[in-house]
Parts: structure tokens; sequence; C-alpha cells
């Protein structure tokens, strides 16, 4: 099997263009690439007027045809794998049709929530109004409680959470924490605003904190699974040395074992 790429020490979050694009692994056939917070990843209708492009900056970098096979958000940093011909495209994309792909990602959520759980309710997309079955499971990695006062509380709780989207529905994970009145730090959109601003102030953290961790994938051409992760950014570093989280993260994923507790949060 060849060996995954080695990352590019000089990248920093803060200027997805001061550096080539972090390649977690790459062999003749696909590629994972660590795509930074705040860069879009394809060319779209609701991208008009932007000139930046992940896949652009990679068909250049690597000199070659990229087929994207799957998308994040904007604002999300992490795993996004890649295809180099249409063929292998077709097959890795049948994977994430039949939900034959693990997905986990890392998120900051306010509150502190239980061990694991599901979070089950529909979402619609728009243009779609019709909600369709959304399913996320998660695990409490680890959490904080702080002694920074906030509205009428005394102090602030934080959660380290794994997530794995069992649907892939529009904005799935920020949308379901919302639901459960577990914001995600830094989202705009679905978060809360006031602990936004205190990640910003306090921490120095002007992004949203979700990151798309771990991939787990059968390879069409080998024939082997793979199971890649994207190491943290600065920003991510920076939290998870200031909260004591440094040894929060399982060195394998935690959904391998995925026997959903019965006990877990289920609106």
């Amino acid at each position: 099997m060849p060996l995954p790429t080695q990352p590019d020490e000089g990248s920093e979050l803060g200027d997805p263009a001061a550096a080539a694009l972090k390649l977690v692994y790459q062999d003749e056939h696909l590629a994972v690439v660590d795509k930074p917070a705040g860069l879009l990843a394809h060319r779209s209708g609701l991208a008009a007027y932007e000139t930046d492009f992940l896949l652009d900056r990679l068909r250049e970098q690597l000199g070659r045809r990229c087929h994207l096979i799957h998308r994040l958000d904007r604002a999300t940093s992490g795993a996004l794998l890649i295809a180099f011909d249409a063929t292998m495209a077709r097959q890795l994309g049948e994977q994430f049709m039949s939900r034959e792909v693990g997905k986990t990602y890392l998120a900051i959520a306010r509150g502190h929530l239980d061990d694991s759980g599901s979070i089950d309710h529909p979402l619609d997309a728009p243009g779609k109004p019709q909600p369709k079955p959304a399913l996320t499971h998660y695990r409490r990695l680890a959490s904080i409680e702080l002694p920074i006062a906030l509205g009428r509380y005394d102090s602030v709780r934080y959660s380290l959470l794994a997530l794995q989207p069992e649907t892939g529905r529009y904005r799935q994970l920020r949308r379901h924490l919302k639901h459960i009145s577990h914001h995600l730090i830094g989202d705009t959109s679905h978060g809360e605003g006031r602990h936004n601003r205190l990640f910003r102030i306090e921490f120095g953290v002007h992004r949203m904190l979700l990151h798309a961790w771990r991939l787990s994938f059968q390879h069409p051409a080998l024939g082997t699974p793979l199971d890649i992760s994207a190491p943290l950014d600065a920003d991510w570093q920076k939290l998870m040395q200031r909260f004591g989280w440094e040894t929060a993260l399982p060195a394998e994923d935690p959904f391998d074992n995925p026997a959903q507790s019965s006990a877990g949060r289920t609106p």
C-alpha cells in the first residue's frame, strides 16, 4: 500500500493561500487533501463572485485532473476525498451513496452533552421544503467548565465531540447541534452569538470549530480498507492545549464499534 504523503509544515490556517495544499494521502488513483477552513471546495452557482477554489488549486498543484467525491462547507476544515479519473470517481461515489464510507468529525459545542447518543431529526434543504430523515451519532471526548461569566451564568461549559453523520443532509451537523441546544462554536448561521464572541475575545478563534477528522473506505483499485485522518490546524491545537485536551483524541476512530447508547440524547 502506498505510504501517505507528508504534510507541508509551512502552512498556516489564517491564510489558505500561504502554502500548497496538504495531502494526507496520495497514490496513483486518489488522494485525501486537508482542506483549510475558509476555502471553498469547488465552483458553484452560490459562489458566482469567488475566484479561489480548492479543486482549481489542486489541479494546478498536481498537474492532473481531479474529481471531488464529496463536499465540505467553506468554514469546515479537514479530510476531503479526491479521485484522479472518472472511473475511480464513480466507484467512490457509489460507496458514498450506499453509506459505506465512515466520516468522523470533531466539533466543540456549548454545554456538556451525555457521553454518547444520537440526534434523529429530519432536515430540509434549500428549494426542497419537505424534510428528509437525518441521523447523527456523537461521542463526548472531553469537556471543560471555565470561570467566565456569560449572561446569567458565572461559568461556561464546552464539550469536545466526535460526530458521525449517518445521513448527509444540508448542514446536518451544525443544525443537529442547534436542535439539541448545544450549538457549534463559531457557527455564524446556526450557532449562539455570545459564545462565538467569547471565543473570539478570550481565545482569538475566528472560525467555525468543525473539522472533518477521519475518512474510512474501501480502496476500489487496491481492494484494501483505508482509514485516513487529517491533523488539527493551529487554532484547534491552541484550544486543545488551552483546555487540557491534548490526550483527548483516541488513536482509533471512536465509532469503530458503534454500539449506540440508548441512554444518549435523542430528541
